[in-house]
């Protein structure tokens, strides 16, 4: 463990409970809704998710970071940073070991100018949290002479603004677009199986060359870039577009197929894209596929409402029913807003359910090929039962096509 995890941390909450432990990133102070999330691994594909922007992250897991960190998990597309305004853990390990890792945890925080916190009862925070619902925090170091302000702390945490009413899409999204070709990759010592690339002396093996059949746009809200590689994986040739681009710019691609990305903050300030949706999904036959915020957006444009929940569903162990036929999902999940289905208009067909607290997980349309999940079936690690979500979004291309 470096000198600056000697450094003494507090993390404040607005209602004013004190947590005191040792700093593990870069020094000073953050503000956040402070989360949790119950995954044991991906801390890496966490910190970097933009569904994150805004929130300070409680691993409940109790050791993180035995694995270090590499260049290669990251889930922020060509931004390659980290999300996360916060991570807040119990024991980070005095080693890392993995034959992929470049940096340690600890270094990556520095590096990525991430505040950070160790050592504290992470299982009471949850309680908390789990008790009281989300609520705003502050990460803070000690100065230089050791010392630190905790009334400021709370003070910072109380004024920090509230994921209700937060338009975080456009903010988080790639300002400029771009065209994604790269598919799914494994670990690969040699190219006999496909394309290989090498970075920092591990290979790691690209999905064999696909025929590219469709044309994909991406409205980025905040996508995930393992979401891109498994339309790659499908034949999808993907456009990133920004949050914000108007619909003619979209349609003027002639897409096959237009893909609704996750992505942080509240949907209901997202006009501009509820728009764009309505009009997708009331003016033409394109097929529609949305994950997480995109979820939440194809919802409000169809004419439902979304509600703030009490403290959200993050990890990778999220039971979810199948309406249809009732078959159960592991999911990863990372939302703090959900779809009222109550709410649900009378040409919107609810087709997933949690089976934690009943909230809606995904919806369909009657009259348009569009359909949307709540939680994320691309999780890098996390489990793969809803994985064939994808291979729905391209049969309906097929068939609008046919």
């Amino acid at each position: 463990m470096n000198a600056q995890a000697t450094q003494k941390a507090i993390l404040a909450l607005a209602d004013g409970t004190i947590f005191r432990g040792i700093s593990i990133g870069a020094a000073g102070s953050t503000v956040g809704e402070v989360v949790f999330n119950t995954a044991m691994t991906g801390y890496q594909e966490i910190l970097t998710d933009p569904s994150y922007a805004g929130q300070m992250v409680t691993l409940t897991y109790p050791h993180i970071g035995n694995t270090g960190c590499n260049d290669e998990d990251v889930e922020s597309g060509r931004q390659h940073k980290v999300w996360a305004t916060g991570l807040i853990i119990r024991d980070l390990p005095l080693l890392h070991s993995n034959f992929r890792a470049t940096t340690s945890l600890s270094e990556y925080l520095q590096a990525q100018q991430v505040v950070a916190i160790a050592d504290i009862d992470t299982r009471r925070l949850t309680t908390l949290l789990r008790n009281t619902g989300a609520q705003n925090g502050c990460i803070m170091t000690a100065d230089a002479d050791g010392q630190i302000d905790e009334a400021r702390a709370v003070a910072l945490a109380k004024a920090a603004p509230s994921m209700k009413g937060q338009d975080l899409a456009k903010v988080c999204c790639d300002q400029e677009g771009y065209e994604w070709t790269e598919g799914s990759w494994q670990l690969a010592h040699d190219g006999r199986n496909g394309k290989t690339s090498q970075t920092g002396g591990r290979f790691r093996q690209l999905t064999v060359d696909i025929e590219q059949k469709y044309r994909i746009v991406a409205y980025d809200f905040g996508v995930k870039t393992n979401i891109l590689r498994m339309l790659v994986d499908r034949g999808c040739h993907v456009t990133v577009m920004p949050a914000t681009t108007p619909i003619e710019q979209v349609l003027a691609h002639n897409p096959d197929g237009i893909f609704l990305s996750n992505g942080p903050g509240d949907p209901e300030p997202c006009v501009y894209a509820i728009e764009a949706i309505r009009h997708i999904i009331t003016k033409t036959d394109i097929p529609v596929f949305g994950i997480c915020l995109g979820h939440q957006l194809l919802a409000l444009a169809s004419g439902a409402k979304t509600l703030k929940m009490k403290f959200g569903h993050h990890g990778a162990n999220h039971p979810v029913q199948n309406l249809a036929d009732g078959t159960v999902m592991i999911t990863s999940q990372n939302h703090g807003f959900c779809v009222d289905e109550s709410s649900l208009p009378a040409n919107v067909k609810p087709t997933h359910r949690s089976l934690f607290d009943g909230s809606n997980q995904g919806i369909e349309l009657t009259d348009h090929p569009a359909f949307s999940f709540q939680g994320h079936p691309e999780a890098s690690p996390g489990p793969h039962d809803c994985s064939v979500l994808f291979d729905r979004f391209v049969c309906e291309i097929e068939k609008s096509k046919a």
